[in-house]
């Protein structure tokens, strides 16, 4: 098929993406099955046909360049649908058996993932999905989960790790709790206000403890582990909660305060290097990817 300059090849976009995640050539080529010189070959025919360089060549690696992570973006939103597409329509497609322990944080896999899994269980009705809470420690190595999200990045062992979206996170009250509260105009008067927080000893990771940050360290709190447990807390009146904007979106009864405070944190999905191909995990692990890459807008105010 003749192919024209302003024309996209999916393979090519394929590789794009093999080398943005990896952040080398090498990588990419070891996770693509092919030599590095092909894959180094079709970026720099993307590169042409885009008119654009996508990553700077450094000794330590790929970095994306600022049309490098544009073009990521739009990639991804296409790669989501054409998993989706193959795993539609595809008359062919590997049977999937097996059972697939996904560990998840309890916000992202109760308010986002236990709804969505339907269409994957009616696609393959031999796969199982277990959805567990995932505590403060876990080991892939040993089974506990066969694939995890994260809300910070792993640092160390054998594993495949891939961001999957940032999402928002702000402050809520219910008119309720606002109506008898001391006056709250600005980021100073937060100190006199009841906190709805995580309990800091079951926290999920350091990261999600935002009270030393907004100077709430002495100020009066309700705690809760749940994520669930704390949107009901904020909405009966007990005091201003830091809520996934996400989640909150979806209840009238509680107010954004404070519009321009807003913390950001990131989403990862994790598999140990020796599950990766698994068929079972990497269909649950493809169906995650795809469905918050449709609804990357979602996460984030």
């Amino acid at each position: 098929m003749r192919k024209f300059r302003n024309e996209l090849d999916w393979d090519q976009l394929r590789v794009f993406l093999a080398v943005a995640r990896a952040g080398q050539f090498f990588g990419a080529s070891r996770r693509l099955g092919l030599d590095q010189a092909t894959v180094t070959r079709r970026v720099q025919s993307l590169e042409t046909t885009l008119g654009s360089r996508l990553f700077d060549r450094l000794t330590t690696g790929a970095a994306l360049t600022a049309a490098g992570r544009e073009l990521l973006a739009r990639a991804e939103r296409i790669e989501a649908e054409v998993l989706q597409l193959t795993a539609a329509i595809s008359p062919d497609r590997q049977e999937v058996e097996g059972r697939v322990r996904v560990g998840a944080p309890d916000g992202f896999g109760t308010l986002f993932l236990a709804s969505r899994f339907v269409a994957l269980a009616e696609a393959h009705p031999k796969l199982d999905i277990v959805l567990v809470p995932l505590p403060r420690s876990f080991s892939l190595s040993r089974r506990e989960v066969d694939l995890a999200i994260t809300v910070e990045r792993p640092a160390e062992g054998r594993l495949k790790v891939r961001k999957l979206t940032d999402y928002s996170l702000s402050l809520y009250a219910a008119q309720s709790y606002l109506d008898k509260a001391p006056p709250l105009r600005q980021r100073q008067d937060l100190p006199a206000h009841r906190f709805v927080s995580y309990v800091p000893d079951l926290l999920f990771a350091p990261s999600l403890d935002v009270r030393a940050e907004l100077g709430l360290d002495e100020a009066r709190t309700f705690q809760c582990a749940s994520v669930l447990g704390q949107i009901e807390a904020v909405k009966s009146g007990m005091g201003l909660g830091l809520l996934h904007d996400y989640a909150a979106a979806i209840h009238d009864d509680i107010r954004l305060v404070l519009p321009k405070l807003r913390f950001m944190r990131t989403y990862w999905i994790v598999t140990h290097a020796d599950m990766a191909q698994s068929t079972p995990v990497r269909a649950v692990h493809d169906h995650i990817v795809a469905l918050t890459t449709s609804q990357k807008k979602a996460f984030i105010r």
